[in-house]
């Protein structure tokens, strides 16, 4: 299996790519969770690429900012979901690869349509407690944005993981201190979130999102804390843009596409490491 640094810059590349040949998506989010979706994929969750929608005895991810969905299709094409190729066709009519994830073009890794912000908790609860009833040992991950915790349904659903003991649940918040209006701590302040998250029942941990290692690490230290009778909450510090250095930091990066020389200076800073779609 190649390194998960050279996966994670050909996903970097596959983004960049993708939101520019359709002059449109969410490049700054994408790039800043690479890693931790890299990680996740190539190393820490247990799933099959053949897909089946019961997913018994599968690990399952949610990814409730369903925006970033240019790092989603790559990192399923690279592992092995679909063709690579197909890549190519990301919002484009027709394509089953749309600008958030959907379930009714049937994209294998695809488990129900996200990006309708603040509902993904809730969907990995209803995962993490139906796996339960059946008794089904394996794990259900999510991805939130800091931005989504301005959503009230996020809060209601933190409570309720904690209140009926979740344990199976590990959620990640991509905590950036960006969203598409500007820093987090303007537009709605929500001061520390991982304690908050405590103060709420979670157990929780906190990580460097675009150290690759860190966040393997973290993700299984994780797992190794299910079944302890509360829900997991990873707090991950990223950068918006990661990997491209004009786009580091800068929110207006949210949900916007390269023009051509940003495009060819973007895919300077990020080499070709397992071959392009």
């Amino acid at each position: 299996m190649p390194e998960l640094h050279s996966i994670a810059t050909q996903v970097r590349r596959d983004i960049i790519r993708m939101v520019h040949d359709a002059n449109s998506g969410h490049p700054g989010g994408s790039l800043g969770c690479a890693d931790f979706l890299t990680a996740l994929y190539f190393k820490v969750m247990k799933h099959d690429p053949a897909f089946n929608m019961d997913a018994h005895n599968e690990d399952i991810f949610i990814l409730s900012n369903g925006h970033i969905s240019p790092l989603f299709y790559s990192v399923l094409a690279r592992s092995g979901y679909f063709d690579v190729k197909e890549l190519a066709t990301f919002r484009k009519i027709n394509s089953r690869l749309q600008g958030h994830p959907a379930t009714h073009e049937h994209l294998p890794g695809v488990r129900i349509a996200t990006g309708s912000l603040g509902q993904g908790m809730s969907v990995a609860i209803g995962a993490a407690l139906a796996k339960k009833l059946n008794g089904d040992p394996a794990t259900v991950f999510s991805l939130h944005g800091d931005g989504e915790l301005d959503e009230g349904q996020v809060w209601e659903a933190i409570t309720f993981a904690a209140h009926h003991k979740v344990d199976n649940l590990i959620s990640a918040v991509d905590w950036n201190g960006q969203q598409i209006d500007g820093p987090t701590d303007q537009v709605m302040h929500l001061r520390n979130i991982r304690e908050k998250f405590n103060v709420f029942g979670w157990t929780t941990m906190e990580v460097d999102g675009n150290d690759i290692n860190a966040v393997v690490a973290t993700l299984e230290k994780a797992k190794s804390l299910k079944g302890q009778g509360k829900p997991i909450g990873i707090m991950m510090h990223t950068i918006m843009g990661k990997g491209v250095d004009f786009m580091e930091n800068d929110h207006n990066w949210h949900g916007t596409a390269p023009n051509d020389e940003q495009f060819q200076k973007a895919l300077a800073q990020l080499p070709e490491t397992l071959g392009d779609y």
